[in-house]
């Protein structure tokens, strides 16, 4: 006895159902994300250059997780601008000799506080910044 069996019915895919997932990934993506502007942070290898002027010693800045130390202070980051200010001499001529800031990383340390201590630092016209490693 022979069992005969039909054609093949072709089945056809509904694209509602993925068009429905990519629209629900795509609204998902959408307000999950966020649109704030990020800043650029100019960062230049170690090269020959003007050197510092012999009677200033450099400023050592020590980034941690959770402190910041200037030259051995323990300051907060909102008052390290101010800080800078007063070391450096707001009334600086043009032709007044640049500031070198030794900017020494703990290992635990992210790079968005390092971003953010870096963009206090470049605030100021004549601090030379150089990245320990």
């Amino acid at each position: 006895m022979a069992l005969r069996m039909g054609k093949r019915s072709a089945r056809r895919l509904s694209m509602t159902s993925l068009i429905d997932v990519i629209f629900l990934l795509l609204l998902f993506f959408m307000l999950s994300s966020t649109f704030s502007r990020y800043g650029a942070i100019d960062l230049m290898a170690a090269e020959g250059g003007q050197g510092v002027a012999a009677d200033s010693r450099p400023l050592f800045l020590k980034l941690d997780t959770a402190q910041i130390s200037l030259n051995g202070e323990t300051l907060a980051l909102a008052d390290l601008d101010l800080r800078l200010k007063s070391m450096t001499g707001a009334a600086a001529s043009p032709e007044q000799q640049t500031q070198q800031v030794l900017l020494s990383l703990s290992p635990e340390v992210t790079s968005q506080r390092l971003v953010d201590v870096l963009a206090i630092l470049n605030r100021q016209p004549t601090l030379t910044v150089t990245v320990l490693g």
